[in-house]
């Protein structure tokens, strides 16, 4: 939508601060909506995400340095609260997305303590400052949303249960967080408490929204979420983790002056991208299929969870390939982390096509399941090459996996084609036509096939 389209939608506001009320709900089972306008998401949505890209980067940038277990460890336990900030107001601005003044300062406001939060993640583990003040961040941030899902639910009858019972459910989390103030709790039991917090979110989110509670409460009224719009919101982040491959390999100019190795390993991260998008937006390649948010509410659940291990994977795979452009070797903890991270990446996005629905009728060239099977393999092998191939250098290991991913795009693009496709579609209207023509005659012709 361009600015000229906004603007020519635009339309005077009567409140400086609206009421919170539910975009969709079910109604005793059926779907009911505000408005049949189709969702996208919100400016103020995309300029939080512009945030996201620094967050990501400068995470996985301390792990790409120290590339071991622990770091690892660190990794995903900094790089998880981030994102759970990040669905809390996806989830907000899917249910009650009002855009006005309280809700823009929200975003802001929220945003100011990502700041804080980034700044202090990567030394939580070294000062005890930092893991307060990254703590307190977070615990403000989720306070925030909280709040907001508790206040909503006194607008709005169409969410009122649920909204509480995930505010309820957010403070306990809060709680959860109180040992990593305590100078008197070590590292490894702070380890357990952020992985314990991890776990009950993560639960306490699906339990909340699962139709094993509308049941159990037996409501009339529940939570239904606008598709168009949480499709758009995952596809968005997804683009985030794949700027990671290439942000690094222009700022600073590491690829040097000419046609260098540094050039040929920038072009090959940009490859790797590129095709992952493909294979992304592809789905599972089927003419027909049914989108997991629309299959059923587990296939839904399934969906979202699996964005979580899928970003954080391609994330750090991405962050690797980008930094091979300024290095001659791998080190071999920066070998499995590319490895690993695509070969994970690429089996979520075998679970991710397998949750589709798909009503194919054999007349593509390959089934599913032997078309995006191949992700299975192709992911497989990349956890191994970083054993297998331990003696390539970083161009010669980036070439291998390139390879790799676009033999994969390649299989799955032609099998995905109709049976009996040809390379070129005929130029038939190259030229204009001979003779004549009424205005109704030409019309037809630039229709046909």
């Amino acid at each position: 939508m361009n600015c000229n389209e906004l603007q020519e939608g635009a339309h005077g506001e009567r409140y400086i601060v609206k009421r919170p009320k539910a975009l969709q709900w079910f109604c005793d089972g059926e779907l009911q909506k505000d408005s049949d306008e189709e969702r996208q998401a919100g400016r103020f949505e995309l300029f939080l995400d512009l945030l996201y890209v620094a967050i990501v980067a400068n995470l996985s940038d301390e792990l790409s340095e120290h590339p071991d277990g622990a770091h690892v460890a660190k990794y995903i336990l900094t790089f998880t609260p981030a994102w759970h900030i990040w669905v809390d107001l996806r989830e907000i601005m899917n249910s009650y997305y009002t855009d006005d003044l309280i809700q823009r300062l929200i975003i802001l406001w929220v945003m100011a303590l990502l700041v804080l939060f980034a700044n202090n993640a990567n030394f939580v583990d070294e000062d005890i400052g930092a893991m307060r003040t990254a703590a307190g961040a977070y615990v403000a941030a989720r306070f925030t949303t909280m709040l907001v899902f508790l206040i909503s639910s006194f607008a709005s009858y169409a969410h009122q249960m649920q909204a509480r019972i995930m505010a309820g459910f957010m403070f306990v989390g809060l709680l959860i967080t109180i040992p990593l103030f305590s100078e008197h709790v070590s590292i490894g039991g702070k380890i357990g408490v952020v992985a314990v917090m991890i776990v009950y979110q993560e639960f306490t989110w699906g339990l909340t929204l699962s139709p094993w509670l509308k049941r159990r409460l037996k409501l009339r009224y529940s939570t239904a979420v606008d598709i168009a719009h949480e499709i758009d919101r995952m596809a968005a982040f997804f683009i985030i983790i794949l700027g990671e491959f290439v942000y690094i390999v222009i700022v600073g100019n590491p690829a040097g002056i000419g046609l260098t190795d540094g050039y040929g390993k920038a072009v090959c991260t940009l490859v790797i991208a590129f095709c992952l998008n493909w294979i992304y937006v592809s789905g599972d390649g089927s003419l027909e299929g049914t989108h997991p948010i629309r299959r059923s509410a587990w296939t839904a659940f399934g969906f979202f969870l699996l964005h979580l291990p899928m970003s954080a994977a391609f994330l750090i795979a991405g962050h690797v390939s980008a930094m091979s452009v300024k290095v001659h070797e791998f080190e071999e903890g920066q070998r499995w982390l590319l490895g690993a991270g695509l070969g994970i990446g690429l089996l979520c996005l075998w679970v991710y096509g397998m949750i589709y629905k798909a009503e194919e009728r054999h007349n593509l060239m390959l089934p599913k399941n032997l078309r995006i099977g191949m992700r299975l393999v192709i992911g497989i092998i990349l956890i191994i090459v970083p054993v297998t191939h331990d003696h390539f250098n970083a161009l010669q290991f980036m070439i291998l996996v390139m390879g790799l991913i676009a033999f994969l795009t390649i299989w799955e693009t032609i099998g995905g084609l109709l049976k009996g496709a040809t390379i070129f579609e005929p130029w038939t209207d190259a030229h204009p036509p001979s003779g004549f023509l009424l205005r109704g005659e030409a019309s037809t012709q630039n229709s046909s096939p």
